[in-house]
């Protein structure tokens, strides 16, 4: 049934609109995302928290490439249920287009086109929509992902020369305020998959695959960036309003499959100046929330001092119970790390 409840999960989260953004965090009543899915009828407030256990697939090994493979064969069967005939969108992490340790590693994007290509005839695009100002096709070049093109027959595209639409997000004083979101991320017909690094953050802790695509989405047409709008104030606190963003953004626009690149990973002053951790990792769910709580207890955090990810949770966007999460592969005591926090978040989050 995994894969079944996941396919529609973005068509059902369009549905409830802004409005359930407030009463969704705390009303524990109405359906779960999978029985909408299923053609329930959905009023606000519609979520409570999902009582059926994820899979998270999780591998240790010697070949990054490899470990992404085998991460997704765990989950085959219900990810290829849930593509269906889905024209596809892999989109990667580039922070930056010049520090290849901060961006996923074109050899985790190889082992998501091993998997996808023997079965997956329809169209592939790998697409990002980098924050710098050198460009998304400047990442391309400089982390190797050129070649691809030939290799797979895919296409690579930069995100932020897409059509958009307005969305609003909340802004200083908590004021709506218009921010510019890529059409794609709000296509039904797009099955979007979040091929993260797996990495510390200056102000969320970790980022990971819902990150990557939440923050990913506000255009950055090399004239004006609104990607920082999402943040707007320079603070550090467990209650910034990047996590209100997050969790609003959230409503309209959310993976349908999650891989983590693990295989050199980041911790430190990260997203960009970050250290590299040597832990041999890859993830994959068909549950990005759940993935990312696992992983974020697999740097050595405690999930549930993140806020936008137990809003999340609390309003059944996922899987947010450790206990519920079932690891596929490598057990997770043999995968355990502790990654060093950005300098800035260790007094507010009391990460000492």
């Amino acid at each position: 049934m995994a894969g079944r409840d996941q396919m529609n999960r973005r068509q059902v989260l369009r549905g409830f609109g802004a409005g359930a953004v407030t009463a969704a965090l705390g009303w524990p009543g109405g359906l779960t995302v999978a029985e909408a899915a299923r053609g329930q009828q959905v009023k606000a407030p519609s979520f409570r928290k999902l009582t059926q256990p994820a899979n998270v697939s999780l591998i240790k090994g010697n070949d990054g490439r490899d470990n992404v493979y085998k991460a997704l064969k765990h989950i085959e069967d219900d990810v290829l249920a849930s593509i269906g005939n889905k024209k596809i969108l892999i989109k990667p992490n580039f922070v930056t287009t010049n520090r290849e340790l901060c961006a996923t590693h074109v050899d985790a994007v190889r082992g998501i086109l091993d998997f996808l290509r023997p079965h997956c005839k329809q169209p592939i695009t790998i697409g990002e929509s980098t924050a710098s100002r050198a460009g998304t096709f400047d990442g391309y070049a400089n982390y190797g992902y050129l070649p691809l093109e030939k290799e797979y027959g895919v296409k690579l595209v930069d995100l932020n020369k897409q059509p958009w639409v307005y969305r609003y997000v909340f802004g200083r004083g908590h004021k709506p305020l218009p921010i510019r979101i890529i059409s794609t991320f709000l296509d039904p017909d797009t099955y979007i998959i979040s091929a993260a690094k797996m990495k510390t953050h200056d102000r969320a802790v970790t980022t990971l695959s819902l990150k990557n695509v939440l923050l990913g989405a506000p255009v950055n047409d090399y004239k004006k960036n609104d990607k920082p709008l999402t943040h707007m104030e320079y603070n550090f606190s467990p209650k910034s309003i990047i996590h209100f963003n997050m969790f609003h953004l959230a409503q309209e626009i959310y993976p349908d499959l999650g891989v983590i690149d693990g295989f050199v990973a980041m911790e430190g002053n990260g997203p960009v100046g970050g250290d590299p951790v040597d832990a041999r990792l890859a993830l994959a769910s068909l549950d990005p929330l759940a993935l990312d709580m696992l992983t974020t207890k697999l740097m050595g955090f405690d999930p549930s001092k993140i806020m936008y990810l137990t809003s999340l949770a609390q309003a059944g966007l996922g899987q947010g119970d450790l206990a519920k999460i079932n690891v596929l592969g490598t057990p997770a005591e043999q995968c355990q790390y502790q990654f060093k926090p950005h300098k800035r978040l260790i007094e507010s989050y009391g990460l000492g």
